[in-house]
């Protein structure tokens, strides 16, 4: 990233996380680029700052670099988002001892005077995020919201109006705007979870903001679970766990082994904990895990079985790179002998990878949109 403004340049390198990944997409993009336009050419003055829904640490390495006395309470509900952003400050030389670490459940500090933040796509997720804001912000804080001009609309404006204060948009800057909105002081309540069932399987669902699949079963999972794995399986793993309706499924099915839920969204992994003790599972074989895919898995659980409904975007980047590194994970931490089960769409060819990656890749089920993948460890 470079800008060179009027009094100062900022210039930075930075990459995605992982950094192996799809070398062609960006960490940035131009709406992280106009809202530290914005903020170096205005005469702010701020002395704690938080920054939300930064991807990959554009906004926290340029205000470390640029402002290092001040304060950051970077809130992120992503680990790849937060791995990343200490990979990138790593990688400029910045110091972090000005950082403070938060997920989107975590209490913010009430003495902040400025907020930096990215539009996310969840818009209910991004409600939960400025009601939470309204209860800590003192009146007349500046919130600067940045994204691309064809996701700000007149319902997003009145939605942080609704949960924030008066707010209005600037003009256009490389296709992106920049929201800047003035609290009122008034606080919000925070929208309650979504709770909503499963008959079928007689089983509770409760969801905070950002999981996917809010309030009904996604038709990928929905095709996992017609088409489950048999076996004997001891240590499992619900890899891109979401709410947790798979291992919810798997520790119905398999009422002995240990289930390990493990998800890139704190929220996510919240909320499978959460449903694990809604629906009365033994507490102690429920496992729960806020990481990148498997990276940080403990070398003590050895799974046998890797059930994974795996995402195809990262942000608003389309890419399969997410998909491959679950493939690969479950190859490394699978027991000989142990299988990975996996839904996708059809169009995205996970046979193909699978194939390559285990030596072997059967199909053992299907519908007319996705099929359900099985391979299996040195079979």
């Amino acid at each position: 990233m470079h800008l060179a403004l009027s009094d100062r340049t900022l210039s930075l390198s930075l990459n995605r996380y992982p950094q192996f990944a799809n070398a062609n997409l960006q960490a940035w993009d131009a709406a992280d680029e106009y809202l530290l336009k914005q903020l170096l050419e205005s005469e702010l003055a701020f002395s704690k700052v938080a920054i939300i829904n930064d991807s990959f640490g554009a906004l926290t390495c340029a205000l470390t670099q640029q402002f290092p006395q001040t304060s950051l309470f970077v809130e992120t509900d992503n680990k790849t988002s937060q791995l990343g952003t200490i990979a990138n400050l790593e990688a400029n030389q910045l110091v972090q001892d000005n950082i403070e670490w938060l997920n989107s459940r975590e209490d913010l500090p009430e003495n902040i005077d400025l907020v930096l933040m990215k539009l996310p796509k969840n818009l209910n997720y991004f409600a939960h995020q400025l009601s939470r804001l309204s209860q800590v912000l003192k009146q007349e804080t500046k919130v600067l919201i940045a994204a691309k001009a064809k996701n700000i609309n007149k319902s997003v404006i009145e939605l942080i109006k609704q949960q924030l204060g008066e707010a209005s948009a600037s003009l256009a800057w490389k296709k992106c705007r920049v929201i800047t909105c003035v609290t009122d002081g008034t606080k919000r309540n925070a929208p309650n979870n979504t709770h909503w069932e499963i008959p079928e399987y007689q089983l509770q669902l409760n969801n905070f903001s950002n999981v996917f699949a809010a309030n009904k079963l996604d038709i990928g999972a929905r095709a996992l679970l017609q088409f489950f794995p048999k076996g004997d399986f001891s240590n499992i793993v619900d890899l891109g766990c979401g709410n947790g309706v798979l291992g919810l499924r798997a520790a119905q099915i398999f009422p002995n082994a240990n289930i390990h839920f493990v998800d890139d969204s704190e929220m996510a992994v919240a909320s499978a904990q959460n449903n694990w003790q809604l629906n009365g599972f033994d507490l102690a074989k429920g496992h729960f895990h806020w990481d990148d895919c498997l990276t940080n898995l403990d070398s003590e659980v050895k799974p046998d079985l890797v059930i994974c409904n795996p995402p195809f975007h990262q942000g608003e980047a389309i890419t399969d790179h997410i998909a491959w590194q679950m493939f690969l994970d479950a190859k490394r931490k699978l027991v000989q002998g142990g299988v990975l089960h996996v839904v996708g769409n059809r169009h995205l060819g996970y046979h193909i990878k699978l194939k390559r990656l285990f030596g072997n890749c059967k199909t053992v089920g299907s519908n007319g949109k996705f099929v359900v993948l099985q391979s299996v460890k040195d079979a």
